[in-house]
């Protein structure tokens, strides 16, 4: 070995010595979604989170966020652990928007202390949405009948394969108009005098596009990723944390089909569909 070649390969083994930034990526719908069609659940990011802020001359921690939403619970859960990590490790906290960030996808970005968009990102919806399907003409025509029994009058609100009652609708409404005050007080929180307008403008489940969501507060500036790190820390090693694969995808080298097979066993045909289009209804909503 030369003496030239010396200090390249003592500078490949001696540790970096700059600040750190940790990348989390947080992509897809929020909330279980079965076996083999992953979703975003505190469980799930636990560990990503936790070396993110607990490892070695971390700066800063960056949530890139690619969702439409999903299970309220669910983003609360992760946004009060992003606090959580955050406060007790003393680490600053960046949020980046890509396609979409919206519903639960916005409700996690508010746990930053910074959030950026794209010019193209769509951010927001601070709305709360049910859905579902009436099927009672169509057993009727298949020849089945409905038979449900329940130990509560109130056990089977909303059943499918029921006709709908007005008394169920409206207890439903007063569901969605609690969730929805329980985002509003979030996001209030969080972006404070940052908000530019009122309820009936902010709160109404609208979207907004880039430059317009810092404009209503939503978001602090326009920036991607890349160009925002290299001007905030330019001397830092940036480090993408990504989950460990899952036992299946380990042992099977990842392929999708033996993943889909179980997945197909476990929840079965029918109930796998409409859970996919369930998802894919999600994205669609904002034209992805």
């Amino acid at each position: 070995m030369t003496d030239r070649c010396l200090p390249r390969l003592l500078r490949r083994l001696r540790p970096p010595q700059g600040d750190r930034v940790a990348v989390v990526r947080l992509e897809g719908h929020i909330g279980s979604v079965g076996v083999g069609r992953g979703g975003i659940t505190a469980d799930g990011v636990e560990g990503v989170l936790k070396r993110a802020f607990t490892g070695d001359r971390v700066k800063a921690v960056v949530l890139v966020i690619n969702s439409p939403g999903g299970s309220p619970a669910q983003s609360e859960y992760i946004a009060e652990r992003i606090r959580q990590l955050a406060s007790e490790n003393g680490v600053r906290v960046l949020a980046f928007c890509e396609d979409v960030a919206a519903s639960g996808g916005y409700w996690i970005a508010c746990a930053a202390d910074e959030i950026f968009a794209a010019r193209t990102s769509m951010v927001g919806s601070i709305g709360v949405v049910s859905s579902g399907f009436g099927a009672t003409d169509l057993i009727g025509r298949v020849g089945l009948e409905r038979r449900i029994y329940t130990a509560g009058a109130n056990k089977a609100r909303l059943d499918t394969f029921s006709p709908e009652k007005e008394e169920d609708v409206a207890w439903l409404a007063g569901i969605q108009g609690d969730l929805h005050a329980a985002f509003i007080a979030w996001v209030r929180q969080r972006r404070g005098a940052k908000l530019q307008g009122d309820d009936a403008t902010l709160f109404n489940g609208d979207v907004w596009i880039g430059r317009k969501a810092v404009d209503v507060g939503l978001v602090d500036a326009v920036g991607v990723l890349r160009s925002v790190i290299a001007e905030r820390y330019p001397d830092a090693d940036v480090e993408v944390v990504t989950p460990p694969k899952p036992l299946l995808a380990r042992l099977t080298g990842g392929q999708v089909g033996v993943a889909a097979a179980v997945d197909g066993m476990v929840d079965g045909v029918v109930s796998g569909a409409l859970s996919a289009a369930e998802k894919r209804s999600r994205w669609s909503a904002f034209g992805l």
